[in-house]
């Protein structure tokens, strides 16, 4: 068999060319064939009934109800305590503008009551939020009233969380669940910089909840 030479091929794969154009338009010019038989009819009708979504007052539209951790029972030397008391008040934050360093809150707006908590040793139930992990153990966390933050990133209350630092050694992180934080509270506004960063905070000595 003799090679082709390079004209022999230009030449083919030219014919080759055309004739590919050449059936795409002879394709695109077909006239389309009727279609035989009648279109498909939609059934009479759903049946069957709908499916009901799970859950009460659950349906289109709905606003998801974040869960809401409640007070945890008293164990011992720990005293329980709820957000249902912590964030039982409004407390207003200083406006940040962005540009200055924002005013110095108001002190005088936690409740008496609220402030008799300072110094004690709590039980207090709530989702974490981990901020700080050491060897696969939470050390830091901010501990709060409901799941809003961990799962749609809504901003907490100022009184809806607790800024938790474990004391020797920290806890698994429990995700999507409510643990019980035992531990010594602090009462009182905290800052860093001039900018309030809490009123509450809690020397973690242990956590009891799923998984724990």
């Amino acid at each position: 068999m003799k090679p082709i030479s390079l004209q022999h091929s230009v030449r083919l794969a030219g014919t080759f060319a055309a004739a590919t154009v050449l059936g795409s338009l002879l394709w695109a010019q077909t006239p389309e064939k009727p279609v035989r038989g009648e279109p498909i009819k939609p059934g009479g009708g759903v049946r069957g009934e709908p499916i009901k979504a799970a859950g009460a007052g659950v349906g289109a539209g709905a606003a998801f109800t974040p869960a809401t951790a409640s007070a945890p029972a008293s164990l011992g030397e720990y005293q329980a305590v709820g957000f249902d008391k912590l964030a039982g008040f409004t407390y207003q934050v200083p406006e940040y503008a962005g540009t200055n360093k924002p005013a110095l809150p108001d002190t005088n707006q936690i409740p008496a009551a609220v402030k008799a908590y300072n110094g004690q040793t709590v039980a207090l139930k709530g989702f974490m939020l981990p901020l700080k992990v050491e060897q696969g153990k939470v050390t830091e966390m901010l501990l709060m009233r409901d799941q809003s933050m961990c799962c749609f990133g809504s901003v907490p209350k100022i009184n809806e969380f607790v800024t938790v630092k474990m004391v020797g050694g920290g806890t698994k992180a429990v995700m999507d669940q409510a643990v019980t934080l035992y531990g010594k509270l602090r009462v009182g506004e905290f800052m860093e910089n001039g900018y309030l960063l809490g009123i509450y905070q809690l020397d973690g000595e242990k956590a009891a909840g799923p998984g724990l």
